[in-house]
This record gives C-alpha cells, sequence and structure tokens, in this order.
C-alpha cells in the first residue's frame, strides 16, 4: 500500500483542494458597457461613478432611462452570464506639453512678443515669409524679429538704400537659388557688414521642402523658361499653384519637413539680427 498514493491525504482546506474558487475576472467599467446586477437582475449601461464614504458606487441606466447606483463590490456583477469585477477606469496619464518649438529650440511659455527689433529678415516672396513663419514663428516674436517680403531680389538695392543697415538696425536676407554664377549671387555681394544674404541652392523655396513631406518620392524637374510652380503642379496633378501652395504649406509643420540648407540659411540668419 505504500507505493499507492492517498489521494484522500491532506488537509482538504489546503490550498491544493480541487474545490479552490477562482476570482472573478476584473473588467474596466468604461461607459456604455452593459452589465447586470448579480443580487437584483438589473440590467443597464455604465453611465458613471460616485464616490461616498461607504466606497465607489457605478451608476447603470437601463432601457426604460430608469438609473440606479451600485457597489463596486468583487463578483457582484454578470456579463453574458458570467460573474465579474467591475472595476473603474483609471484616467489616461497627462500628455507631457511639448517644450520645444516648431523650430526645435526651447519653447517659451507665457511670454510676450518682444517689441519689434530695428533689425529686420527679408525674404523674396509671400510664400518664403509663411514657411519661415511656420517654423520660426515663435522664436523670432520671442527675439522682436520681424520677418519681410522684397517682392523679388530686384528690389533688394532699393531697399537696403531706404533701410540704411547699420550697428543695431542689421539685415538678414534669405535668397532662394542662391549658387555660384547665378543671377541671385551677383544682386546680393559686397553689400556691408551689417547685411548677410544666405540662401538655399533649390530654385524655389517650395523645393526647400521634404519631398516625403508632401507625400512626393521627388520634386519633378521642369525646363527652363517654363514657370516653375506651374510646371510643378501640372507635373503633380495639383491644379493651380494657388492649390500646390495650400497642399505644401500644409505639409509643415517644423523644421524635419525642410531640407537642412533651408534650416542653416534662417538660423544663421536669426543669429546675425539678433546679436547685440
Amino acid at each position: 500500500m505504500s507505493a499507492v498514493a492517498d489521494i484522500y491525504g491532506g488537509d482538504i482546506l489546503s490550498g491544493h483542494s480541487r474545490m479552490r474558487k477562482v476570482p472573478a475576472p476584473e473588467v474596466p467599467a468604461e461607459r456604455g458597457l452593459v452589465v447586470e446586477d448579480a443580487a437584483s437582475g438589473f440590467c443597464g449601461a455604465v453611465v458613471g461613478f460616485e464616490r461616498t464614504y461607504d466606497g465607489d458606487f457605478v451608476r447603470l441606466e437601463d432601457a426604460a432611462r430608469t438609473t440606479r447606483l451600485f457597489a463596486l463590490r468583487e463578483a457582484a456583477f454578470l456579463i453574458d452570464g458570467r460573474r465579474v469585477t467591475l472595476v473603474r477606469v483609471r484616467a489616461a496619464a497627462k500628455k507631457p506639453a511639448d517644450t520645444r518649438s516648431a523650430s526645435g529650440s526651447t519653447k517659451v511659455e507665457g511670454v510676450r512678443a518682444r517689441t519689434a527689433r530695428a533689425s529686420r529678415i527679408w525674404v523674396e516672396g509671400v510664400h518664403d515669409a509663411a514657411l519661415v513663419e511656420r517654423v520660426w514663428g515663435h522664436d523670432l516674436r520671442v527675439e522682436g524679429v520681424v520677418v519681410e517680403h522684397l517682392e523679388g531680389l530686384d528690389n533688394l538695392g532699393e531697399r537696403l538704400a531706404d533701410f540704411g543697415p547699420g550697428p543695431g538696425r542689421r539685415v538678414g536676407v534669405l535668397v532662394d537659388h542662391l549658387v555660384d554664377g547665378s543671377k541671385e549671387s551677383k544682386l546680393t555681394t559686397s553689400l556691408g557688414p551689417h547685411v548677410l544674404v544666405t540662401g538655399h541652392p533649390y530654385i524655389d523655396v517650395w523645393e526647400a521642402v521634404r519631398p516625403k513631406a508632401v507625400g512626393i518620392s521627388a520634386w519633378p524637374k521642369i525646363p527652363r523658361g517654363q514657370d516653375w510652380k506651374t510646371g510643378i503642379c501640372r507635373e503633380l496633378g495639383w491644379g493651380s499653384p494657388r492649390d500646390g501652395w495650400r497642399r505644401v504649406y500644409s505639409s509643415v509643420s517644423s523644421f524635419r519637413d525642410l531640407e537642412a540648407p533651408l534650416i542653416g540659411a534662417v538660423e544663421r540668419l536669426v543669429d546675425f539680427v539678433t546679436e547685440p
């Protein structure tokens, strides 16, 4: 007999008993969840919670819009005939506030825009100004830097003569298609120590937006002599240049959507016009 296991041996009340109670599963009491109170048979949807000195309660509403409170006790409810323990849904952790501006700099909260400096940043056109504002607007308002558009680089000489750059009155100029030998490079040389010209190699500022940001594999090549924006919109099926601009502008939310040459050019200008 010693070789035969005693299936009746041991304490029948110990944890090894095959009659051990299985705890009811916990179910988050999400709003709209339909449950039945096991004691009363009241069936309804979760519509809210209340906390009293007696503990936590869930409010259920039945098909007749009658509501009742029930204590959140263990195994007190039924879902599809199975006992469950309802638990309150924990509030989602609050997402920490974004501390970076669109340009990647530290965002300054609660600071009113500084009174405008005498120094300025000039860009060629409205689209250039809009993209600079889109990405660097926070930084520029904190520093009190105004961005103005020239309505064409051909106006640069006349505008500089009217403005009169000098100490504490600097001008930073952002230029499209600033490459050796171009018309743009010839118009922006020998402008004095209080004027800094930077730029990017792209024909238009649209092209300084990363293709991936606007949902294309690459910017199409447009033959010389054709209007670049019109050709781009025709090749990509974007409609008119106005429609194309809406698409380009809405695709930019931070510096990560721009090509490195444009980012570097603007950062240099901001540093130049804000130096003491």
